[in-house]
């Protein structure tokens, strides 16, 4: 298991299109992905779940990959989450 933290950096947060995005990449990988945040614990391939996080701009992600291809699963999460989700602010 190979775990990351990431602080969310897009204007808005864990929005809908945001949690969109990271389930399209998240599907990729055959690795179980959770993401961590405020005390909760979602399945990265789970939009609902995503948005149950409540993650507004600052808060901490803690990404978890389990799997065969956990290394390229974090990376890409991370950096998908670097970019602020492709939405260029």
């Amino acid at each position: 298991m190979i775990k990351k933290e990431v602080t969310l950096i897009n204007r808005l947060g864990m929005h809908a299109r945001a949690a969109t995005k990271l389930v399209q990449v998240a599907q990729r990988f055959k690795s179980r992905i959770t993401v961590e945040a405020n005390g909760m614990e979602a399945d990265a391939k789970s939009i609902l779940g995503l948005l149950t996080l409540a993650a507004p701009v600052g808060t901490k992600l803690l990404i978890k990959a389990d799997g065969e291809d956990e290394k390229e699963a974090i990376e890409a999460i991370v950096q998908l989450i670097e970019d602020r989700f492709g939405e260029g602010e």
